[in-house]
């Protein structure tokens, strides 16, 4: 197969043979209307007798050109693919122009209609401006697709490239057959090895996205014995079947609205975009498809998707597919579906989507009121329901809420089953809120479960009404026999490869995978490390006072590292830093559009860096950078003790739910944020990030996404940080870029070891937790005055035994009752049984830990009197690329060691401040030697230290070495500046010094007793 003809027969006899085609007719086709004419008529008279003998009846020389001109003003006014599904109108009837697959077969003339559809493929065809496309697919005379292929083996050794620029320049977009939505719907660029498409062509403008399988988690596509890499286009994709359900269910029109205001008023401008999905999207939701088909319900699928993969219409799609999808005995598989999203765009785009598909009102219900109109969609059957997953625990009230109102309804999922697609697995499904919407929607197969499972709880100290309460909410927790879970995210943890585990193609979770380096490699998505810079901070504490106290060691780190991050000085140094890199570098970019997001620490953080940035801006008199803050509450700050600090305040009356829409203005550029827009935040002209925050696991990965979105213009992006090292970055990078591999699962045994120890304690009794949970199951749902006060009597038996325990065992104690908590939530869904003592325990614990007083160190560490900051710089230490592609990820592990918590330790003040100051610096060399051994003799012959190497040992000694060391070198300071000057500012050549001269000193002053 050396030529370009080769490639194209080979081409074709695939297409006729297996893909269910017939050979069409180039010369048959008409060039100024873009159909072939024959064969429409040909379908409408086999398909349609009526409407032809109608035709015929009024002017049988005319009927061709009679449904023909019909055609050709619909299709201008409304678009093929609005022709294909809906047909057009003639001599006032609806004449259709294709027939789609039945969801069921219990119609067989919907199938035999079905099967009369004549696809075609026609090669070189002749076109009105003379182009000559390679293949043209064509359905009942309507063209819908076209394909240009290139063999690099050929004599030109033409590529995918090739064909794109043929596209580009050698096809006419006003020409009826590329024209926009008039004929042809999707563009194939195609050689041996990858495939480009689009479903617009606008000249040299055009934008082709790559649709190929994938290959070692990366772009591309994987080797084929014996065939070329493409083959999957016209050996899966383009096949008669295939085809015809994208042209039924998948490809729609998008159109988004925009508000343009102008002096002479408001402008809306609409943009239409034809999808056309992407292999990956159309491999997932056939995938999820076929496998509910044959098993049913009671699965739960894991669709790891990278951010830029098309998530939104994904799931538009997928929902749709399942809200009318059918098994082999025509009984539906799923009777609802439920999509459970916080993304208020979502819901106007599934039912924009789902509109096209359905043509009909009702099909979704967005849950956009409260938890009545919820009860109300799942009573009625509604076959697509959006909702929040926070109005499930609440449905149970709402009944009961409406049906004292005269307006009750009835929700029974007696043989029902229900599909629940989850638009971010990790936020929207944990917690008792989402074991909720279990129990709402298998609410009779529970209750059937619970009357089996009564018969084993002889041995079970509560009431048999109890029981069944304790077991209702044991049963809600495990995998539910009427419902299928469909999770996307494109970042698990190992909590939802655990309870998501239905195995893909590979036998492994996730069920479809599509990673981070793919997107990346394919366009979809920037890589966020590719530019990643990161500067470093050297500073020195000094002491102020002469009193050195004792403090909790971990309290006080935190407290001189806020001293630190709040002072005046760093955020004065960041802020320069930040803005003039942004003038400088970023507010070019994206054609003057860039604009940039700033991560800090705290709501404190943020405040304090929007004052400085502020001030900065003012003080250089610059105009072309301005800032908005994001943060929640309310602060206050010591320097301005009568001023409340808002994020509307500080944003000049912008209120909270505008600033999205502020910020995407000319107006501003910069974005502080403190734990605000770090998830979710969808604004392609985020070029650059500041980061002044310690960032890890999947915190960083969704943080520093935010700056992947491509847009026209967009070439790179750049991070600034200024607190995380490259190595931590990609280590929370690396697990999710090809593959996320789960490390082993968490044995449950921990379970009964974590219970053993909190009994230990002899803060509770069994018999107590016995009599809690006796009252709590007993009647949870409407619990009298009276039991509200022996429940809370219980809990203060617990209570004031609590307050017995040091603060030290408080913290303990209270650990370990948190990790049983989440652990028991965590391990519940994937054991494959029921622990009544465990389901006590964790009851009563849930409810103990809101009444645990608030275990706060009484040993309040306040610094800032104590120390003042002496020095400080900062320094680039890195720049250039995060290689995500070396190495090997680390797996993802459940909870294993848990309630080990430790007691703080007390230390010296001066001796944390020095270990603080030890992490800054670079190295010294021996050229120094002179001036080091004067300052070691100077410290041999000092009787203090003399004193503390006699009554210390070495570890005891090192902190008064440390406290006195920076006296013994200003005493040296003279004519050894340039030293002085590095000990002072280079850190990491103190640590070195320092050590050294610390071990010197104590070896010299033992020798010599």
């Amino acid at each position: 197969m050396h030529k370009e003809i080769d490639f194209e027969n080979e081409i074709e006899h695939e297409f006729i043979s297996n893909g269910g085609y017939e050979k069409g007719d180039p010369y048959a086709y008409d060039s100024e209307n873009a159909l072939f004419p024959a064969d429409v008529v040909a379908f409408v008279q086999h398909t349609q007798p009526k409407v032809w003998a109608r035709l015929t009846m009024l002017d049988a020389h005319k009927a061709s050109a009679m449904l023909l001109d019909s055609l050709v003003k619909e299709l201008a006014a409304k678009g093929s693919l609005a022709v294909l599904r809906e047909g057009f109108k003639c001599v006032g009837k609806t004449v259709r122009l294709a027939y789609f697959s039945p969801n069921t077969g219990l119609d067989p003339s919907a199938t035999e209609r079905y099967a009369d559809n004549r696809l075609t493929i026609v090669r070189q065809v002749n076109t009105k401006s003379g182009a000559i496309p390679d293949i043209l697919l064509v359905v009942n005379g309507l063209p819908v697709a076209t394909m240009e292929l290139k063999n690099s083996m050929s004599a030109t050794q033409w590529n995918v490239e090739n064909a794109k620029q043929q596209y580009r320049f050698e096809r006419d977009p006003k020409e009826l057959l590329f024209a926009f939505k008039k004929r042809c719907l999707v563009h194939f660029a195609v050689d041996t090895e990858l495939v480009f498409m689009t479903t617009k062509l606008e000249g040299k403008d055009t934008f082709f996205l790559p649709f190929n399988l994938g290959y070692n988690y990366g772009a591309g596509n994987p080797p084929v014995d014996g065939d070329v890499r493409t083959i999957y286009l016209w050996k899966n994709v383009l096949t008669r079947d295939s085809l015809m359900d994208i042209l039924a269910r998948f490809i729609h029109l998008n159109i988004e609205e925009k508000t343009i205001v102008t002096e002479k008023g408001i402008k809306r401008h609409y943009k239409e975009t034809l999808i056309f999905p992407r292999y990956h999207q159309l491999d997932a939701v056939r995938a999820c498809i076929d496998h509910a088909q044959v098993n049913g319900s009671g699965h739960n699928y894991l669709i790891q998707h990278s951010a830029g993969s098309g998530k939104s219409n994904s799931i538009a799609w997928l929902a749709h597919r399942l809200s009318c999808l059918h098994d082999v005995n025509n009984e539906k598989v799923f009777h609802s579906v439920v999509v459970i999203t916080d993304r208020r765009v979502l819901d106007q785009q599934l039912q924009n989507t789902i509109f096209q598909f359905e043509h009909k009102l009702g099909v979704v219900q967005k849950i956009d009121e409260n938890t009545q109109q919820l009860a109300k969609a799942l009573a009625d059957g509604v076959p697509i329901i959006i909702s929040t997953i926070q109005k499930f625990p609440f449905i149970t009230q709402a009944i009961r809420t409406m049906e004292a109102n005269g307006k009750g309804v009835q929700i029974s999922t007696a043989g029902k089953r229900f599909a629940v697609i989850v638009d971010e697995a990790h936020s929207s499904q944990s917690g008792e809120t989402a074991m909720e919407l279990r129990k709402i929607l298998n609410k009779e197969g529970i209750e059937a479960a619970i009357a089996e499972q009564l018969l084993d709880m002889d041995d079970e100290v509560l009431s048999e009404e109890a029981k069944k309460a304790l077991l209702r909410e044991q049963l809600k927790r495990t995998k539910q026999p009427n419902l299928s879970f469909f999770a996307f995210t494109a970042t698990p943890k190992f909590k939802t490869l655990a309870v998501f585990n239905e195995p893909g193609a590979n036998g492994k979770a996730p069920f479809h995978h599509y990673s981070m380096r793919q997107a990346i490699e394919e366009g979809f998505i920037h890589d966020v490390l590719k530019n990643y810079t990161c500067y470093k901070r050297y500073y020195r504490l000094l002491q102020k006072v002469e009193v050195d106290p004792e403090v909790p060691r971990r309290k006080a780190a935190r407290a001189l590292a806020r001293f630190v991050e709040f002072h005046d000085y760093e955020i004065a140094q960041k802020v320069e830093v930040i803005v003039e890199h942004f003038r400088t570098h970023t507010r070019h970019k994206i054609g003057g559009r860039a604009k940039a997001m700033v991560v800090t620490g705290s709501r404190e953080h943020a405040v304090r860096y929007k004052l400085g940035f502020d001030k900065y801006i003012k003080d250089r008199g610059y105009n072309d950078v301005k800032s908005l803050v994001a943060f929640s509450g309310e602060i206050t700050l010591k320097e301005y003790s009568d001023k409340k600090f808002t994020e509307v305040t500080m944003n000049n009356g912008i209120k909270e739910t505008e600033l999205p829409e502020k910020f995407n203005t000319e107006e501003y550029q910069v974005l502080l944020v403190a734990e605000k827009y770090q998830t979710g935040f969808d604004q392609p002209l985020l070029h650059s990030m500041y980061v002044d925050k310690r960032l890890s696991g999947i915190q960083a990965v969704q943080t520093l996404s935010r700056l992947n979105r491509t847009t026209r213009g967009k070439s790179d992006t750049f991070v600034l940080d200024f607190v995380n090292e490259p190595e931590d970055i990609y280590t929370a990078f690396k697990p999710y870029y090809e593959f996320t591999s789960k490390g082993d699962d968490t044995d449950p045994q921990q379970l009964n070891t974590l219970a053993y120890a909190l009994a230990g304690w002899k803060v509770f009794t069994t018999e107590e937790v016995n009599a809690w949970c006796e009252i709590w199951f007993r009647n949870r749902l409407n619990p009298t005055g009276g039991e509200h006060k022996k429940l809370n009597g219980i809990l203060d038996l617990a209570i004031e035994r609590f307050k017995t325990l040091s603060e030290e065992d408080q913290n303990l104690f209270k650990g370990q009752l948190v990790s049983f908590r989440n652990l028991y939530s965590f391990v519940s869904q994937i054991i494959p049984y029921q622990d009544s003592e465990l389901e006590k325990l964790y009851t009563y614990a849930r409810f103990l830990l809101t009444k645990l007083p608030h275990t706060i160190d009484s040993r309040t560490v306040r610094i800032d009197d104590d120390v003042e900051l002496k020095y400080y710089r900062l320094q680039k230490i890195s720049e250039g690329a995060i290689d995500l592609k070396a190495g090997e990820p680390e797996a993802l592990y459940g909870p294993t060691d848990v309630g080990t918590g430790q007691a703080d330790e007390d230390v010296q003040l001066s001796t944390l401040v020095g270990r603080l100051n030890e992490r800054f610096g670079t190295e010294f060399t021996p050229a120094d030697q002179l001036f080091f051994d004067q300052v070691r003799e100077t410290a041999v012959a000092n009787e203090q230290l003399r004193q503390a190497v006699k009554a210390n040992s070495i570890d005891n000694f090192e902190p008064v070495f440390n406290k006195m060391l920076e006296n013994l070198f200003i005493e040296r300071m003279d004519g050894n500046e340039e030293i002085f000057m590095r000990l002072m500012n280079d850190e990491s050549f103190r640590d070195i010094a320092s050590g050294h001269l610390m071990r010197a000193v104590y070896q010299q002053v033992k020798a010599s007793e």
